[in-house]
């Protein structure tokens, strides 16, 4: 299966081989697996589908993943039954579960039953990936000197301690300000249209309009670059993109 870059800034994750990590998406919600299939493929990952428990296991025996996205309610058995069927297997393959419930005793349930994160839907793509990338960076599937640093010019985001300076300074976002700006720090220099953003930071069935981009960016401009030189900049009429100040040519993650 082909395989697309990692996005600009960001680097590919790989098994020891060299070879792009291998994915299972298991959900029998036909748009949410798409959308979930490209975005990590863009992450550069090999990315398999299946719609059900039984061919998910299936798919397990016949070429093990390096790590599983897996709905708690499917057609066949629930997800909790796939897991265990699934470490009976494999024992150390990272499972991310994907579900419409949020108690607290679902969360319990799926992670006590060997769950390695939970993901309650609807979520944003973005903190899908960020999560997975943080299942495989424990687990060791990472390239050389990886961290959960990213750094675009003076400006710096932890994506495990949810924390962002620019400067030296700390600067306190809300939960959608971080996604927004994680996904522009990914992509520096890239140009992104309102679409792409709505696509990958809002939740993926999210009905609204794309002013809500514009509101957003708004938002983060006041707390990133009032007072100093502009590094998120408008092209009107096609999108986005976040730039180091001038002086400062370092982009990376």
């Amino acid at each position: 299966m082909t395989t697309a870059p990692a996005p600009a800034g960001r680097q590919r994750l790989t098994r020891s081989d060299g070879s792009p990590v291998r994915v299972l998406v298991v959900d029998d919600e036909p748009n949410l697996t798409e959308l979930l299939t490209s975005a990590l493929r863009l992450e550069g990952m090999d990315v398999t589908a299946a719609p059900d428990g039984t061919s998910a296991i299936r798919r397990v025996r016949e070429s093990t993943p390096d790590i599983v996205v897996l709905d708690v309610m499917l057609p066949d058995m629930d997800g909790l039954t796939v897991l265990r069927r699934l470490r009976e297997h494999e024992a150390r393959v990272p499972v991310l579960f994907l579900t419409a419930r949020d108690a607290v005793e679902d969360r319990v349930s799926g992670l006590t039953a060997g769950g390695d994160d939970y993901v309650t839907k609807p979520f944003s793509l973005e903190e899908v990936v960020a999560r997975l990338r943080g299942l495989l960076r424990r687990r060791g599937a990472a390239g050389p000197d990886e961290d959960a640093v990213l750094a675009v010019g003076d400006l710096r985001l932890d994506e495990d301690a949810h924390e962002v300076w620019r400067a030296g300074e700390a600067i306190h976002l809300t939960a959608t300000e971080f996604e927004l700006l994680r996904y522009l720090m990914r992509n520096p220099r890239r140009v992104l249209s309102k679409a792409q953003i709505l696509d990958r930071v809002w939740n993926y069935d999210f009905g609204g309009q794309a002013n809500i981009v514009e509101l957003y960016v708004s938002y983060l401009r006041r707390k990133i670059d009032r007072g100093r030189e502009p590094m998120i900049h408008t092209l009107r009429g096609v999108g986005y993109v976040l730039r180091p100040p001038k002086g400062t040519d370092q982009a990376r993650a």
